[in-house]
């Protein structure tokens, strides 16, 4: 079955039933396939071309999903652009990945109109009025066809690019298709959530990353999902108590910032399972969480170019042996993973070596990257993720690190050499070093060690605003340390552990 099917099938079987809820209001299976039907119209009569790159610069809305599906039933390849990103990734998404025009929430104006000014020729479009002077797809959407689109939908046509700095500090997009995302769907079904026909699942998280990926599962299903705007602990348990939420997902930090900031009462909530991914989850934060909402977590471990579920560490798992706690799980049902050795050789258990997965879920290659791909797919559907890890006997699979210096802070991926690139780029910094340093709300803290150039000064408040304008909020440094030389190699290059020591 490819993604538009899905979409179809949902729509077709439940109709009548609210699919989407939010603080906007409520819109039934019927609204979303209708409106997702008239944008697809409208998208094509204002000369979108099958296969376009188009850009979509959205947070959670109460639109959002109709918007994706709407892109997926006009044949479009959906570049999402975080709004939490700097204009400078933006930019450099918007252009790497030959996008010529934009979708934007008008909350977003002010950010769409600076990639207008950066970017020649890049077309902008609002889903909703606006004071930039922009189209309104919403007000042309009403006056388009609600037929369904009937297209040549292909298993390989590329719907997402999906932007990632993954393990090479550069950013580049992982092309999800109509097939691998249905993959993705169906590995979720299998292996994470089972839901029923009036189960409701929260949304706090950008729609675009994992928690996106459980819309569909419950669109089959007959269930609903509540959409928030953001995520903020309070407002957070009220949705889960007023919406009667019974499936959540969440990262680490999240879960911290609820049990530090909210009441979380079981009692008061009518939650079946909370599902948490993205970074390793400290043993005193699920022991607390478990002990507050009972044995109802389930961890995956997956990566953008493989999502969701690589393996999972099922709710019984985290009851059965406090060891297993720090491991990532067995292997989904769907998927062949493997622990291999310098050779390629399959590694038995307990040997440390680089893990691979073959699945129908894995992503059909990076975007505009033959080089990169050659070196990540050992064969068609299967991938290096470039971590390191072993299996045990039993066959839980334990990661032991990434083989890049990758910093995991508050369920995003920060790579060392792009927070490097920023802070060298002021004027006073000879030299930088970033690493990583436990953390106990964030998981890890993004840690920089600066040296001045002779005769110049910075303060520490300084550089971290001046990487601000360059930076995503999450990737500027929780500290910046100025100090001497750095430690470093025979061949000049700073040897980041010998600064992971220091933290």
């Amino acid at each position: 079955m490819l993604t538009v099917e899905m979409i179809e099938a949902g729509a077709r079987r439940y109709g009548r039933r609210i699919a989407v809820s939010s603080p906007q209001g409520t819109m039934t299976y019927a609204d979303v396939d209708e409106l997702s039907s008239r944008l697809a119209n409208t998208f094509s009569g204002l000369g979108f071309e099958q296969l376009e790159r188009v850009g979509l610069l959205f947070g959670n809305h109460l639109n959002t999903i109709a918007l994706d599906f709407a892109s997926v039933k006009a044949r479009l390849t959906r570049v999402p652009l975080n709004a939490r990103l700097a204009a400078a990734e933006h930019i450099s998404m918007v252009t790497g990945a030959r996008v010529r025009r934009v979708v934007f929430q008008p909350e977003l104006a002010e950010r769409a109109l600076e990639l207008e000014a950066a970017i020649d020729g890049l077309a902008l479009y609002s889903l909703g009025p606006n004071q930039a002077g922009k189209p309104d797809l919403l007000d042309l959407a009403h006056q388009a066809s609600a037929t369904r689109p009937r297209l040549a939908y292909a298993p390989d046509d590329p719907i997402l690019a999906l932007y990632t700095s993954g393990t090479t500090g550069t950013l580049k997009a992982a092309l999800h298709t109509q097939a691998s995302y249905a993959g993705v769907v169906a590995n979720i079904m299998a292996n994470l959530v089972f839901p029923a026909r009036n189960d409701v699942m929260v949304h706090a998280a950008p729609l675009i990353h994992a928690s996106g990926t459980f819309v569909l599962p419950f669109w089959l299903r007959g269930g609903r999902a509540h959409v928030l705007p953001g995520f903020d602990p309070g407002e957070y348990m009220r949705a889960c108590e007023s919406e009667a939420i019974t499936h959540a997902s969440l990262v680490p930090t999240m879960l911290q910032m609820l049990l530090a900031n909210a009441r979380v009462d079981a009692d008061s909530l009518a939650l079946k399972s909370v599902i948490y991914g993205a970074s390793p989850m400290p043993a005193a934060t699920i022991a607390e969480a478990m002990e507050a909402l009972g044995p109802i977590f389930t961890q995956y471990y997956g990566q953008t170019e493989a999502p969701l579920a690589i393996s999972v560490l099922a709710a019984e798992d985290h009851l059965a042996a406090a060891e297993l706690l720090n491991s990532a799980g067995s292997p989904a049902v769907d998927a062949r993973v493997q622990v291999l050795g310098k050779e390629g050789e399959e590694l038995p258990s307990g040997e440390i070596g680089e893990i691979t997965v073959e699945a129908p879920f894995v992503m059909a290659g990076y975007l505009d990257a033959p080089e990169l791909n050659a070196k990540t797919f050992l064969a068609p559907g299967k991938v290096r993720t470039r971590d390191l890890g072993y299996f045990d006997e039993r066959g839980y699979l334990y990661l032991v690190d990434r083989s890049s210096d990758m910093i995991v802070t508050g369920g995003y991926n920060v790579y060392p050499r792009e927070v490097e690139d920023a802070l060298l780029a002021h004027p006073a910094v000879a030299e930088c070093g970033v690493v990583g340093r436990p953390d106990p709300k964030w998981v890890e803290a993004v840690v920089a060690f600066v040296t001045l150039r002779p005769g110049h000064e910075a303060s520490e408040d300084e550089l971290r605003e001046f990487a601000r304008q360059r930076l995503a909020g999450y990737k500027v440094p929780k500290e910046i340390r100025i100090s001497g030389p750095l430690p470093k190699s025979a061949v000049g290059k700073v040897l980041r552990r010998a600064l992971r020591d220091q933290v």
